[in-house]
């Protein structure tokens, strides 16, 4: 994977600074702990110019998830937004990755946190699909990891926390060691959960299904695209626990996320599921049509700076 290229600017706690100048203390809380939470946001070049998608959404999950971790963020959601927007317009960026992140900052050092400043960046760069255009293609090989999702009762899952990532870590590093694409990872009751950060749907005789949130899965905003595009299209739906023969016995396979896109699975365990097939294929194009400004259904997805 591409080191991440150095842009002009990173919007740190309510303005632009250089982006050599965007650093924190060594002792910053977030370094110690995870406790900071943060999004991946796209942004995409379309006929009215740079639009980023579900952007307002974006903003209130990382104040929702902030609110898991008693974290106050100290801009609202519509400052935020014109802060992408000065990053976008300062970067000269138009495709590209979006990274805010809210933490707590040097100040307090162990567990309790309370007195420690909570921080907020917005950084961009071009960055291309997480999992490469071969992948969104002809679809990658996905491993069942060792490494278990976290439960709702260890850690606030509803939030998109640093900390919460490193179990993910593992699995990535995992099924990668071992030649594969991409993880699945289950509950600890045997339940596909997720990626290592993305969501997973299936496809079975024509019926769309993706795991509930209950199984300890991150509501994520391309999932919440795709199963609104499947009523729009009048495809069946299905929020129910999946286990990892539904994925062998599966007719489609994708995964979901801002940084993946939408992207097919050609192989799970050393089974294989095949090219991507038609139902895939109709997400694609429908997100493509989405990202590009020319759904007119799902129009107010793309979100432009304010006038």
């Amino acid at each position: 994977m591409a080191p991440i290229p150095e842009m002009d600017t990173i919007w740190m706690d309510g303005a632009l600074v250089p982006w050599a100048d965007a650093k924190v203390h060594v002792l910053t809380h977030a370094l110690h702990y995870g406790s900071g939470v943060f999004e991946g946001i796209r942004a995409y070049t379309t006929e009215r110019g740079v639009g980023v998608l579900r952007l307002t959404e974006h903003l209130k999950r990382i104040e929702r998830s902030a609110k898991l971790y008693y974290m106050p963020v100290p801009y609202t959601v519509e400052q935020l937004y014109d802060a992408t927007f000065e990053v976008l317009e300062s970067n000269k960026l138009e495709a590209c990755y979006i990274r805010p992140l809210v933490f707590r900052g040097y100040g307090e050092m162990g567990l309790f946190p309370m007195d420690a400043p909570v921080q907020v960046i917005i950084a961009a760069w071009p960055w291309g699909t997480y999992l490469g255009e071969e992948g969104i293609k002809h679809g990658v090989r996905a491993k069942t990891s060792s490494i278990q999702s976290l439960d709702h009762t260890a850690l606030a899952r509803a939030a998109k926390a640093t900390g919460q990532y490193l179990n993910s870590i593992l699995a990535k590093i995992e099924v990668l060691n071992a030649g594969y694409d991409e993880a699945v990872m289950l509950t600890e009751h045997g339940h596909v959960a997720e990626g290592s950060g993305e969501n997973i749907f299936c496809v079975r005789n024509g019926v769309l299904m993706t795991p509930p949130p209950s199984d300890g899965v991150l509501e994520g905003i391309t999932r919440d695209i795709i199963m609104n595009v499947a009523a729009s299209e009048g495809i069946e739906l299905q929020e129910r626990s999946l286990s990892r023969s539904d994925l062998v016995i599966a007719d489609e396979l994708f995964y979901t996320g801002t940084a993946a896109e939408i992207v097919p699975i050609r192989e799970v365990d050393d089974h294989l599921i095949g090219e991507p097939g038609p139902m895939t294929r109709l997400m694609q194009e429908r997100f493509k049509s989405i990202t590009e400004g020319r759904d007119e259904e799902f129009g107010d997805y793309m979100e432009y700076p304010r006038t």
